[in-house]
């Protein structure tokens, strides 16, 4: 038993034998606790501060607009310069960002103007690191690791979106939110060094001769170009738009449908989070998995048929085990078809792709919005059903549809 439970943990961690991968991945797993301390006590210094959901909704929109706007322009700079280099410039950024915020709570100065405008920058030095970051894994690990790697990234935003908010609450409690921004501004420090201590094999990178404009427009002509590339896309931000804002209607299914208060939607949200942590766990276990179209459609379809299900469940006990479902199906094809993009991709264009892939980041919100908006229409169990309904479709007709040349993966 003992040995199955080595071997399990090797293969399940095995990018983590890479000493740059572990190097990211430890800098990853402190900086996503660090956002999502960021955003809780964020929320919190704006409700605390004025009460105005106004107010907040307009912090959340500086803060996720960006993402829309500037993540082309991320992905564009990230196949110009040293990526690990301009992870450090967004990251020293980000830094600087948290003690200012830090620095006028402590001084009783943080305004709701200055607060947005913070939001807003932050916003912007996520829509630059992102592309970095994600773009940087296929440098950092064998291609035999490469779906090991995409998967524990996974693991990390999962494990964090559990870990962030529980340490902010106890952090406000104890010590207000000044204490959380710097605590996080501190964090980024070791997430600096990390980034300082890989080690490269000296090589020049070819900066393009072309504006950034043009590199933009050529990495979006490239993936309307390329058949397979503009599928695998399609499938990371339709379901995306569509389904994740099931997270942000569980407080609707708390209150309204199961009457389980704000206890209830704890448990719900924790069990859609380890849900995402036991999907990420499996892919991680399982290379070919995390590589196989089949596999990634199959997922995507489960994912829509469990939302479905969870949508038509009126039974409180039910729900968290439909959660765990749904919360693993998602991250499962979200995992692989992040995988087998770039595994796909030149690493020339990978980061103007990734930054494609990545703006499903500010589509969450924009999802989140018309959901709400039709379950304020229909009620919020037939919104999610069919919002459910449009994944599971989708996911059947993209089975039908050939993706062939998909190195390490098999056509659906």
């Amino acid at each position: 038993m003992k040995s199955l439970v080595v071997r399990w943990f090797r293969r399940t961690f095995s990018a983590l034998s890479q000493r740059n991968y572990r190097l990211l991945w430890s800098g990853t797993l402190l900086s996503h606790t660090g956002d999502w301390m960021d955003q809780v006590a964020l929320n919190w210094l704006v409700v605390s501060s004025s009460g105005s959901p106004f107010d907040l909704a307009l912090v959340n929109l500086c803060r996720g607009l960006p993402i829309l706007v500037f993540t082309l322009v991320g992905g564009a700079l990230a196949d110009r310069v040293e990526r690990r280099r301009l992870m450090m410039v967004t990251q020293s950024s980000a830094m600087v960002l948290a003690f200012v915020l830090s620095g006028l709570v402590f001084t009783d100065t943080a305004s709701i103007p200055a607060i947005l405008l913070i939001a807003t920058a932050r916003g912007i030095v996520i829509s630059i690191n992102l592309p970095a970051r994600h773009s940087l894994i296929p440098e950092l690990v064998p291609a035999h690791d490469l779906p090991n790697a995409v998967a524990l990234n996974s693991l990390t935003i999962n494990v964090t979106k559990i870990v962030g908010p529980a340490v902010a609450g106890i952090i406000i409690a104890w010590l207000g939110t000044g204490a959380c921004f710097l605590l996080n501004g501190l964090s980024f420090i070791v997430v600096i060094w990390t980034l300082a201590a890989m080690k490269f094999p000296s090589a020049e990178r070819k900066v393009p001769d072309r504006s950034l404009h043009q590199s933009i427009v050529e990495g979006v002509t490239y993936v309307r170009e390329d058949r397979t590339i503009l599928l695998l896309v399609l499938i990371a931000l339709v379901p995306t738009f569509f389904g994740q804002p099931y997270l942000t209607l569980l407080a609707l299914f708390a209150y309204t449908v199961f009457n389980v208060g704000p206890e209830g939607l704890g448990l719900l949200t924790a069990s859609a989070a380890a849900g995402s942590v036991l999907g990420a766990l499996t892919l991680a276990a399982s290379p070919r998995l995390a590589s196989s179209g089949r596999a990634m459609l199959g997922f995507l379809i489960a994912f829509g048929a469990l939302l479905c299900g969870f949508a038509v469940n009126s039974a409180a006990g039910l729900a968290p085990l439909l959660l765990l479902g749904v919360g693993a199906m998602q991250i499962a094809y979200n995992a692989s078809n992040n995988t087998i993009l770039q595994m796909r991709v030149p690493n020339s264009m990978r980061g103007r792709v990734m930054s494609i892939l990545l703006v499903n980041r500010g589509l969450v919100q924009l999802g989140a919005a018309a959901s709400a908006t039709v379950a304020g229409f229909v009620g919020v169990q037939v919104a999610v059903l069919m919002a459910g309904a449009i994944i599971f479709l989708f996911g059947i007709a993209m089975l039908k549809t050939t993706l062939m040349g998909v190195p390490g993966s098999d056509p659906p």
